[in-house]
Formats: structure tokens, C-alpha cells, sequence
């Protein structure tokens, strides 16, 4: 177990009467709770941060240095309460130092440590870049307030076009919400992730931070209600979906709605099963990559 220690900068969070001092970065064992069975998708590789705020394990993603951004976040749903809180913007120190205190820390005023600059995304990246900051592990999907303000890290958000974030995902993840909400009955776990460029990487302003093509997601519900209608039966106990962050990207994946209002026309998302948002992965990905322990039905 590593020693708790950091620069002046790298500020030391602390609970009452606790001293955690586990490394939350390159290992998912302290947060499999997050994952259906604890297990985590397989097939990407990354760097594992078992996402902490306030001493305790709120959730887990799968970062990627050389993308300054992460392939996945993992956790489990919980019926929002309240408005969109406004939350600062957080780091992960562990990136930085490896003998930081894991829990994640809001941005200072004034100028960052390099070493920070240089592990992971900071707020300079998106000024400006016309991309907004898209959460993997939206703030909607929780109820407590700590587990809200928790999401606000760039540990957990991806360059994401205005017209997906506030147009089609945005009413995915509301969709989401009210569905695992009226007829999830036990535990709900929810992967959100990224699918990249095939091929000509593209990156914010500045080259440090990579763009998504496509977002995905997939919820496990294994105990659900019998009562669902019968036009919702085929997205229990698991169910995916496919969004475009790309106007200019081609049809295979996600077809676009030229209905659709003109504002976010081209950031369509297509709801699909999980075997094959599975397929779309593996391909993309050239290696098998498995959401679901058992695709949910174990």
C-alpha cells in the first residue's frame, strides 16, 4: 500500500476518523462493486480508477493516458431527487502521483501542476474547443448528493458535440432514467463508453485530448418487474444504444433522421440490443470486447 503523500498542490482529502490510503488507480479490485457480478467489461485495455469523492467509492472508469479521456464508466443507478447540481470540476491526483490520496480534487484557480497537466485533461483543454464536457456516469443517474457532485472529474467526460449532449443522448439518458426507475426492482448496473475514430484520430484544439466518434451505453437489470409493457419487454434485463458525436459520420452504425430539428440533425442515437452493441465493438476494436457478465443473465 502506498504512502499518502503528494506536493503542496495535490491537496489531501480526508474523512473523519479514516485514513484510506489504497491506490484507487490501476486496479478495479477496490470498486467491483460497480460492475454486474464484479466484473468489469472485458476486452478494452486501460488504466482502472475506482473513482473516489469524500472517502468513499462512488464509481469506476477505464482512463486512457495517451487519450486524456476514459474508454468507460461503470456504476450502479439509483433514482435521481432534485435539479442538475452545479458542481465544481475534479482531477485525479493518482494520475499525477502515485502516492496521492486517492479521493478526487476540484481544480484550483490558479495555474495547475504540470504533472497534472501532462496525466490527464484539464478545463484549459475544453475552452473554447466547441466541444462540451459529456459525461460517461451522468449526475442524473444517481440520488445522493456526493455521488452527483462525484461525476463532475474529466476522469469521466469525453469532447462531446453540443447537438449530442443536449439533443438525442440527453433524451437517451432521460429514457434510461424513467425506464430502470419504473420497473427495475433490485440493483442496476450502467456501462457508458466511447467508440473512436477508425482511423484519423481527431483531437480537441490544443492535440491533447481525443474525440469520440460514437458513445455508447448498456444498462443490466437482472430483477425487474412482469408487469412491463409489452413494447418494453425486449429492453429487460439488458439493453444498449449507439450515439453519434459526429455529423459527418457514415450510416452503418447509427442512421441519421433527416427529420430531426436542424440543431441536432446528424447526432442521432440508435437503441439496440447488447449483443450487438457487442458486435459494433469488436469490430471497432478488433478484439472481443463483453459488456456483461453473461450478458446479464447469469
Amino acid at each position: 500500500m502506498p504512502r499518502c503523500s503528494a506536493p503542496v498542490l495535490v491537496v489531501l482529502l480526508w474523512a473523519a476518523g479514516s485514513a484510506l490510503c489504497a491506490a484507487d488507480v490501476g486496479d478495479f479490485a477496490p470498486c467491483l462493486q460497480f460492475f454486474y457480478k464484479s466484473w468489469p467489461p472485458k476486452g478494452l485495455t486501460g488504466t482502472p480508477i475506482c473513482q473516489r469523492y469524500f472517502n468513499q467509492y462512488r464509481f469506476a472508469s477505464l482512463y486512457s493516458r495517451a487519450r486524456r479521456s476514459p474508454w468507460f464508466s461503470g456504476y450502479m443507478y439509483a433514482a435521481p431527487t432534485g435539479k442538475r447540481p452545479s458542481a465544481s470540476w475534479k482531477f485525479e491526483p493518482q494520475l499525477a502521483y502515485p502516492g496521492a490520496d486517492g479521493n478526487m480534487i476540484p481544480f484550483p484557480p490558479g495555474p495547475v501542476d504540470q504533472n497534472v497537466v501532462e496525466s490527464q485533461a484539464v478545463e484549459l483543454d475544453y475552452i473554447n474547443s466547441s466541444y462540451t464536457r459529456g459525461h460517461l456516469n451522468p449526475s442524473l443517474h444517481h440520488h445522493s448528493r456526493e455521488d452527483r457532485y462525484a461525476t463532475f472529474t474529466l476522469t469521466n467526460v469525453v469532447p462531446q458535440k453540443t447537438g449530442s449532449n443536449d439533443g438525442p443522448w440527453e433524451v437517451l439518458e432521460q429514457t434510461v432514467n424513467k425506464t430502470l426507475d419504473a420497473y427495475c426492482l433490485g440493483e442496476a448496473y450502467v456501462v457508458t463508453g466511447i467508440i473512436p475514430y477508425q482511423s484519423d484520430e481527431h483531437w480537441l484544439k490544443n492535440h491533447r485530448v481525443a474525440v469520440p466518434e460514437y458513445m455508447w451505453s448498456a444498462y443490466c437489470c437482472p430483477k425487474y418487474n412482469n408487469s412491463i409493457p409489452e413494447e418494453l419487454k425486449h429492453t429487460f434485463p439488458t439493453y444498449a444504444a449507439v450515439g453519434r458525436n459526429d455529423q459527418n459520420s457514415t450510416e452503418e452504425i447509427v442512421p441519421v433522421d433527416t427529420t430531426a430539428k436542424k440543431q441536432f440533425r446528424g447526432y442521432d442515437v440508435r437503441q439496440m440490443s447488447l449483443e450487438t452493441l457487442e458486435m459494433y465493438l469488436t469490430e471497432r476494436f478488433s478484439t472481443v470486447v463483453s459488456v456483461f457478465y453473461e450478458r446479464c443473465s447469469g
